[in-house]
């Protein structure tokens, strides 16, 4: 059964964007809309809401107008919204177990503002078993027109970025958009300070046509499956994440594959998925492997 699109929100301009790209995709897809608030009781809080249940009732309404608001504008089959107070991370990672996929607001560029809600964010698009999408506040429904394709970074073997090229597919045929794939490739270090050994893989065939063909194959079942979506295949020289944000500029959607990892100073979701999620100008979707 497919589950609602599943928008977290807290107030933030960021998130309120996420909430009407939320909207809008659960319009183009007939699905519901389930709105997530995870909130805490602060005691120092400002003196009219300074107790438990105004600042639950003061939230409960916040939440309340914003989604009537987007709800107005996009009106999707269905609408919920559940307010919890609780852990932010264990609320939206159990919301996006049963969601086709978890919105978040996005904000900043660069290495020190970054996730909407900061270490939370992206533990969440680390622990989710869903797609994240993480969208900006200048985020506008104009961005989704003809045109504007969806990106995807495809690598490795084929089954390695099955899930991501499944998500963009699926997306583009929703939207009516073409999909751009990009694969990135860099020398193996035998091959960097060898100058006949280059020469010797160019009248070989070089690794540029390996890596078509193996981008090839990867995109192949997906062409079979959507074939009246438009692709591109894109095989470019460079490290991936620079790859693919050069190729972005006009993307509605930047979608990654995500490998996520506990390390001693929190959650790692793979230096792709990092690298485009704080500087993207679209909005970026994580797709955990399958």
């Amino acid at each position: 059964m497919t589950g609602p699109i599943t928008a977290g929100i807290d107030g933030t301009d960021e998130s309120l964007a996420a909430l009407a790209w939320a909207a809008r995709e659960a319009v183009r897809r007939d699905l519901a809309l389930r709105v997530v608030h995870a909130w805490r009781f602060q005691p120092n809080a400002a003196a009219e809401v300074a107790d438990r249940d105004a600042q639950e009732r003061w939230v409960r309404e916040a939440v309340r107008r914003a989604v009537a608001a987007v709800a107005e504008r996009h009106p999707a089959p269905s609408v919920s919204v559940d307010v919890d107070e609780g852990d932010p991370v264990e609320t939206l990672v159990a919301a996006a177990a049963d969601a086709e996929l978890l919105v978040l607001g996005s904000r900043g560029h660069g290495a020190v503002v970054g996730f909407l809600l900061g270490s939370v964010g992206r533990q969440v698009i680390a622990e989710a078993a869903r797609p994240v999408v993480l969208v900006r506040a200048g985020d506008r429904p104009s961005s989704e027109v003809a045109g504007h394709e969806i990106v995807v970074g495809q690598q490795g073997e084929s089954e390695d970025s099955a899930a991501a090229l499944r998500f963009a597919f699926e997306t583009a045929a929703a939207r009516g958009a073409g999909v751009r794939v990009v694969r990135a490739w860099t020398l193996p270090p035998v091959f960097a300070y060898s100058p006949g050994s280059l020469k010797l893989l160019d009248e070989a065939g070089g690794l540029e046509p390996y890596e078509k063909k193996a981008l090839a194959e990867a995109v192949r079942p997906w062409r079979e499956r959507f074939p009246d979506v438009p692709v591109v295949e894109h095989v470019e020289m460079g490290s991936a994440a620079e790859v693919l944000l050069s190729v972005s500029g006009r993307a509605q959607l930047l979608v990654v594959g995500r490998r996520a990892r506990r390390t001693a100073v929190g959650a790692w979701i793979g230096s792709v998925a990092y690298g485009v999620l704080h500087h993207a100008d679209c909005p970026v979707a994580v797709v955990p492997h399958d």
